[in-house]
């Protein structure tokens, strides 16, 4: 079935499109923060974000659970001295920046929210070293409440099918919350960084492999295998 047009512009079928790519991705391994967000806490959503800043995902698997086996809240983190947790969570990338940070933030949640994580982005965003992707999921994740976490992956494949026309990803997350259904909005971050690790990547999609390739416009793109 090809997409359906008026004039000369198809529209976008979202649905059709969300619903392809659930299906294709169950042949991948889902991001490590989506794991952990099933079986641990909000804490643990936020640090495991924090970690996979820059940072492969298995890196980010094995570190969060070195880090995790010893310590799972704010209290017990700040309890480590700040040498050994620079080896808990080394080889992340910038990891001596991160352990410093996030003893940094373990502090602020004790003494500002009596250790638990606040479910609310604008509270999120005065913590230290939260932008609005790690707010937003911690909410989605953490909280199960309404968010859209746009990182890059999200970022470059709404632009590539053309579904937004955004410069970056602060422009599509409020792009998206003005079209995308809401009953996306959980799950459109986990469906696209899987999908866009394993077919639509940054540099020579596998377009000639996509399951959506018809639909999409591929703005953006110079070259595709």
């Amino acid at each position: 079935m090809l997409p359906f047009f008026i004039g000369e512009s198809p529209l976008f079928d979202i649905d059709r499109v969300l619903k392809i790519i659930k299906q294709e991705n169950k042949r991948f391994a889902e991001p490590i923060v989506t794991t952990i967000s099933r079986e641990r806490t909000p804490f643990h959503v936020l640090i495991s974000c924090l970690l996979s800043l820059r940072t492969r995902d298995q890196t980010t698997r094995e570190a969060s659970n070195r880090l995790f086996a010893v310590a799972d809240n704010p209290e017990d983190i700040m309890k480590i001295p700040a040498e050994r947790l620079e080896k808990l969570i080394y080889p992340v990338g910038f990891y001596r920046t991160k352990a410093r940070k996030i003893k940094e933030l373990c502090d602020v949640l004790i003494q500002t929210y009596q250790g638990k994580v606040p479910d609310e982005i604008d509270e999120l965003l005065k913590l230290n070293g939260v932008g609005r992707k790690t707010a937003n999921l911690v909410v989605t994740l953490g909280y199960q409440k309404p968010g859209i976490c746009v990182d890059t992956h999200v970022h470059r494949i709404t632009n590539r099918w053309g579904y937004v026309k955004t410069k970056n990803p602060h422009e599509t997350e409020f792009a998206l919350r003005e079209k995308l259904p809401k009953k996306y909005w959980l799950t459109i971050n986990d469906l696209l960084v899987t999908f866009g690790q394993n077919i639509c990547v940054p540099i020579s999609p596998k377009c000639n492999h996509c399951p959506v390739t018809i639909l999409c416009k591929k703005i953006g793109v110079a070259r595709h295998r």
